[in-house]
């Protein structure tokens, strides 16, 4: 089991690389922090490579490397990270079966 990634949020992900002048060689460190108004919260950041470890889960989606750390991987198994620019907003979210209940901003959840 990974987290999946869509070709919409592939697409925006290639996009912010080139606003930020980011190499595709850089994985997409996907995690999970203490935080919000459930107790959990997504985060999504290019990482360096100074901090991946061999523990680390590492996977390829659409184009995508991706990076998860062990204890977030737990949270995140089954995940489908989508992307939308429609009127009910703009952004990535993270469709997430663990997952027993969520904020209504859809950026922490609970298990």
């Amino acid at each position: 089991m990974s987290i999946t990634i869509s070709e919409r949020a592939a697409q925006r992900i290639h996009e912010i690389r080139q606003e930020q002048n980011i190499s595709p060689d850089i994985p997409l460190r996907v995690s999970v922090v203490s935080g919000g108004c459930s107790g959990l919260t997504y985060d999504l950041d290019f990482d360096s490579g100074s901090g991946i470890s061999k523990e680390d889960k590492q996977f390829e989606e659409n184009g995508i490397k991706v990076v998860v750390d062990m204890r977030s991987f737990l949270y995140l198994a089954g995940t489908n990270l989508d992307y939308t620019d429609g009127l009910t907003g703009q952004g990535f979210h993270f469709h997430n079966p663990n997952a027993v209940r969520n904020c209504s901003c859809g950026e922490s959840f609970s298990l």
